[in-house]
């Protein structure tokens, strides 16, 4: 008998318990979330090789069975978490910009100026118009905002 299966006879359903937490310690260790759902699968079979004792061919069998299930509906909804969450414009500062309205400091000369947000100074393209005067962010042309004057 080898040494894996005299741990396994020894500890009886608890050989579950300690495979899935390592198998959760994998998941710390290694990216993705892999390991993540195998290590639950191994403690929910643990819970019902403690409560009901089946054979060690059902834990087997149930124990690939939830594998599957919970890895498939946990990367589906990994996926969609995924989705939902981030921020569209975070390598595209000036697009959380776009839109929005803002005062002149200076004027805008021959259709460049700068224009000040919030600790941001940005250069700034449009129409010539005097200081004061409220534009909007139209759009951005690489690292510059487009303005136009708002009506």
């Amino acid at each position: 008998m080898s040494l894996i299966e005299s741990a396994v006879d020894a500890l009886g359903p608890w050989s579950w318990f300690v495979l899935g937490l390592v198998l959760l310690g994998l998941e710390i260790a290694a990216p993705g979330t892999i390991f993540l759902w195998f290590g639950l699968s191994a403690l929910v079979v643990g819970v019902i090789a403690l409560v009901f004792d089946p054979s060690w061919q059902i834990l087997v069998s149930i124990f690939l069975v939830l594998s599957i299930v919970s890895l498939l509906i946990g990367r589906r909804m990994m996926i969609r978490l995924a989705s939902e969450k981030g921020d569209p414009g975070l390598n595209q500062r000036g697009s959380r910009y776009v839109g929005r309205e803002f005062t002149l400091e200076k004027p805008l000369s021959e259709g460049a100026g700068n224009l000040s947000i919030d600790d941001t100074i940005w250069r700034i393209t449009g129409p010539d118009l005097p200081a004061g005067t409220k534009v909007r962010v139209e759009s951005i042309d690489g690292v510059r905002l487009v303005v136009s004057q708002v009506e």
